[in-house]
């Protein structure tokens, strides 16, 4: 096993944000072809929005990042972008259809891994525990993403199966050929883990086996939009 020290770091600042945004900025780029301008240009509008979680190692490398966006008054990115092609369809009602609240629920934007020998399992479940946890700490009850097949693939692996958003299916995305919008009510999802994999219940939802990462003494989380502001 691996013992290097690892951090989970929720809301990252400063040199550990600058580390999130460079694994996430090399990972999409690699992948998807994904540029700053194009980062720019789909995210920049929910900044006020977004929160970052990654996993650093030693050295302060980002080794794992998930953006995520709150609610707030531009809406959640992946119920707006089912408007575009290839879907053509309302997002906000999608949700409805299915009994989701936008109002507590969390957009997974994005998660990359990178590729480090004998770490990514661990990191993969340990970004996925951050998400669970902080969402739920803050009130949240579901999560929706628009996920490349690849991803959904090694999500389900770890027996975690998000529901198709209704009107919507495996379509071309910001540089991926096949992804799909998904949504999830994390109780629901969880407790289907707990019954039909409970090994990965307990690494990712209890955190049983996250061992040599330190992870946050504080789960809370606010946009930037509402935060005090600085003096």
């Amino acid at each position: 096993m691996n013992t290097t020290p690892l951090r989970l770091v929720l809301d990252p600042v400063d040199s550990d944000l600058e580390a999130a945004l460079a694994c996430e900025a090399e990972v999409f780029l690699a992948t998807y072809g994904n540029t700053a301008e194009e980062f720019e240009r789909e995210y920049g509008p929910y900044a006020d929005d977004t929160g970052f979680m990654t996993v650093l190692d030693e050295s302060g490398l980002a080794l794992a990042t998930t953006r995520f966006i709150a609610p707030g008054p531009r809406g959640l990115k992946s119920l707006n972008d089912i408007a575009r092609e290839p879907w053509g369809n309302d997002g906000v009602r999608s949700a409805r259809a299915v009994g989701l609240d936008p109002a507590r629920t969390w957009d997974i934007a994005t998660i990359a891994v990178r590729r480090v020998q004998g770490r990514n399992p661990l990191c993969s479940a340990a970004l996925y525990h951050g998400i669970v946890t902080a969402a739920q700490a803050n009130g949240i009850e579901s999560v929706v993403m628009i996920m490349d097949a690849r991803a959904r693939r090694l999500l389900s692996a770890s027996g975690l199966h998000p529901s198709l958003l209704p009107g919507t299916g495996e379509g071309e995305y910001l540089g991926s050929a096949r992804s799909t919008p998904l949504w999830a009510n994390l109780d629901r999802l969880f407790d289907q883990q707990r019954r039909t994999d409970p090994d990965a219940y307990r690494l990712i939802y209890q955190g049983i086996g996250l061992d040599g990462i330190t992870l946050p003494s504080d789960w809370h989380w606010s946009p930037p939009r509402v935060r005090p502001p600085t003096r």
